[in-house]
């Protein structure tokens, strides 16, 4: 399974998360607000737009700025418009394929500033369609692994979910994209506490990073999630626990 969860599970356990929580409201609107112009306003309508709307509802971003987003996405006083989604794809230390989803109102500005990370960390950035075959598009619910087991979770495969696949003190339920809502909505129906449900990429694949180039990789993952204008980052990397731990703490 993919590292790049565990060490966002665990960055989030240490309150990583909590101190940014302002940056990832204003990412969280964005997005809102992209699929919102792209596809509606109607999240019942709009698949992306409810995907984005429970994702800032799991971060517990407040009714009136989700909807404001929503608005801005409508047209309602906004420059959405000038927002474009752009997607890089590279490679970081050790080999691990690297997805960053962008939302930006400057593309040369965003392109300069990841291409800058992935070099500063000793990675590159590859030509389209370089990486993007190695992930898969899927829904993806979390819930704790600590609180439940595979056979609390066995509504969602009735609901349409393909595999539960452990990864660290997570249970992630996978399915297709159209099946996301019917398996989350399956699961709290059963009583099971959801802790995120989201559209994610995949990797079909794993790469084990250690060592320095594991402390690399992290560290580059991290820089560019931290980027204003970067809305997801993908990878299919797997590095050794006490790695992940080290640099966390």
């Amino acid at each position: 399974m993919s590292g790049h969860s565990k060490w966002s599970s665990i960055k989030h356990k240490k309150g990583a998360a909590d101190a940014k929580r302002g940056r990832l409201f204003t990412k969280l609107a964005r997005a809102i607000t992209v699929a919102a112009r792209d596809g509606g306003s109607d999240p019942d309508a709009n698949p992306s737009l409810a995907t984005a709307v429970q994702k800032a509802r799991d971060a517990s971003m407040p009714k009136d700025n989700i909807q404001r987003a929503i608005d801005r996405g409508s047209g309602i006083g906004t420059d959405a418009d000038a927002i474009e989604q752009v997607l890089f794809e590279g490679y970081g230390p050790g080999g691990a394929a690297i997805l960053v989803d962008a939302l930006t109102d400057n593309r040369n500005r965003t392109s300069a500033d990841v291409r800058h990370a992935f070099s500063k960390h000793h990675g590159s950035l590859g030509e389209p369609g370089s990486v993007a075959w190695i992930f898969e598009k899927r829904g993806v619910v979390v819930v704790d692994a600590n609180r439940y087991g595979e056979d609390d979770l066995i509504v969602a495969i009735d609901a349409g979910a393909e595999d539960v696949r452990e990864d660290g003190e997570q249970l992630r339920v996978v399915s297709e994209p159209s099946d996301l809502s019917a398996v989350r909505e399956a699961l709290e129906a059963a009583g099971v506490e959801v802790q995120s449900s989201e559209l994610a990429m995949e990797p079909k694949s794993t790469v084990e990073v250690k060592g320095t180039e594991a402390e690399d990789l992290l560290r580059l993952f991290d820089a560019l999630e931290e980027h204003d204008d970067v809305n997801e980052v993908h990878a299919n990397f797997d590095v050794p626990q006490e790695i992940l731990e080290k640099l966390a703490a």
